[in-house]
Order: C-alpha cells, then sequence, then structure tokens
C-alpha cells in the first residue's frame, strides 16, 4: 500500500514547546503531515515553515465534525496544532521523490534514484544501489530494469537488481586470487558479507586479513604489492592504512 500524505487547512493555533521555551503562533496556515512522522506548518510567506518538527517520535491526529488537533512529540519537544473551526482535510497518496531513471518493467510506472535506492513510484519495489553505483540510460536484457555502472577493479555494467545479475559475481572473475595476502603468502579471495565484496585470506587457518573493496578501478600496485585504486577521493592502496598508499609502480 503506498505512504500517504495528509493535508490540513485552516485557522490554526499552533504551540511548540521545548526546554528552551514556548512558542505560540495563530494564523490561516496549510499543516503538512509525512508518512515518517514529520510535521510542517506553512503560512502565506516564504519556502520556511512556520513550525516544524522533522521525524518525530510520535505523531496523533484527532479528528470530529468540530475540527481538528495534530500533536507530534519528539523527546522534550511537543508541537500542537488546533483547528478553529472544521478546517479542510484530505489524503494524498505519496512516495520517495528523484531523478527518473527508467519504467518498472512489471507495472510500467516511472522509477526514480533516491539516495541509494532505486523505487518503482507505482509497485514501490526497491533496489539498493552499491557505493558509487551510477544508474544508465540502459536496460537489462533478461528483466528490463535499468542497469547500472560500478567500479571494483574494473568497471562493471550490470542489473541493479542483485539476484539477476551479482556484482560479487563479476568482482570475483576480476579480483580473485590476482594478489597475495602481505602476512601469509596466499592468495586473496573474493569473499562477500551482507552485500558487501572483500578481499581476504581463507588458506591459512591462522591469517585473518581482510580488505575491503574500495570504488574506483585499480591503476597500478602499491609498493607494498597490494593493488592501487583511483576513486572519487583519490588514489589509494587497498589497504587504507597502508603507509605507502601513494607509491606506485606499474600496473598489474
Amino acid at each position: 500500500m503506498p505512504e500517504t500524505l495528509r493535508v490540513f487547512a485552516g485557522d490554526c493555533s499552533t504551540k511548540f514547546d521545548a526546554p528552551r521555551g514556548q512558542r505560540l503562533q495563530r494564523g490561516r496556515v496549510v499543516v503538512l503531515a509525512k508518512p515518517d512522522r514529520t510535521l510542517l506548518v506553512h503560512d502565506a510567506s516564504g519556502y520556511q515553515p512556520l513550525a516544524w518538527l522533522t521525524r518525530a517520535d510520535s505523531l496523533t491526529v484527532e479528528s470530529d465534525d468540530e475540527g481538528f488537533a495534530i500533536t507530534a512529540r519528539d523527546g522534550d519537544q511537543t508541537l500542537r496544532v488546533r483547528s478553529h473551526g472544521p478546517g479542510e482535510r484530505a489524503t494524498f497518496p505519496a512516495s520517495a521523490g528523484g531523478s527518473p531513471v527508467g519504467e518498472c518493467p512489471d507495472c510500467g510506472n516511472p522509477m526514480v534514484r533516491t539516495g541509494g535506492d532505486v523505487v518503482c513510484l507505482g509497485c514501490e519495489e526497491r533496489y539498493g544501489l552499491p557505493s558509487g553505483a551510477t544508474v544508465t540510460d540502459g536496460t537489462c536484457e533478461d528483466c528490463g530494469l535499468p542497469t547500472m555502472r560500478v567500479a571494483r577493479g574494473e568497471q562493471f555494467e550490470l542489473c541493479i537488481d542483485y539476484a539477476c545479475d551479482s556484482l560479487a559475481d563479476h568482482v570475483r572473475e576480476a579480483l580473485d586470487g590476482a594478489y597475495d595476502c602481505p602476512d601469509c603468502g596466499e592468495s586473496l579471495r573474493v569473499v562477500e558479507h551482507r552485500g558487501r565484496t572483500f578481499l581476504g585470506c581463507d588458506a591459512h587457518p591462522d591469517c585473518e586479513t581482510s580488505f575491503s573493496i574500495p570504488a574506483g578501478e585499480t591503476v597500478g600496485t602499491c609498493v607494498c604489492g597490494l593493488p592501487l585504486f583511483e576513486t572519487s577521493t583519490g588514489v589509494r592502496c587497498l589497504d587504507g592504512t597502508c603507509e605507502h598508499h601513494s607509491g606506485a609502480t606499474s600496473g598489474p
């Protein structure tokens, strides 16, 4: 079921209580109660709310023929809005907003990128993106979802649905066994844990060496023997604590 945005309008008194004091205001306003329990009170001027409480711990709405009362509480802060008279009330379906990235192959509605996810505005299917991923203009040949471009040692273009196209499988093909463990000399293997990929040593029972694979392409080899990655913040060694991370020799 889609989330709902509740809208109230009318002549209202707004009271905000906090440890630093109390503020009481009155006017003809529009009140927005969001699904995440954010409460916003807007008057006729400007873009900034007259009063607000963001992602409150609780939000309650009381409504009858005489009017409405809305109370949001967050810790020691309380925002109360009470109408003088019945006012106006309405509810509307609401969703995340973001950059359009294509159409959902299941329901035909638009898909948008919002934060680290791609979300369908119709069926509300949600696909989490790995860090540093860029959604492309392409579509997956198998399922019709948008594709993304991700760098983990190499550049990969794959489906945004992990179940359709596994990033770990692509990384394993590119990096598995390509480098040796600096502690025991055995080959570093690609392992996956909680949706993230690592290069770790699993051949020696006493070695617990493991490195998170940066979001970037390999551009050479550090003097410590591990790969260097070109990331959004510059060149770094696979070992983020390596004191030689800026040194490089010929590429692998």
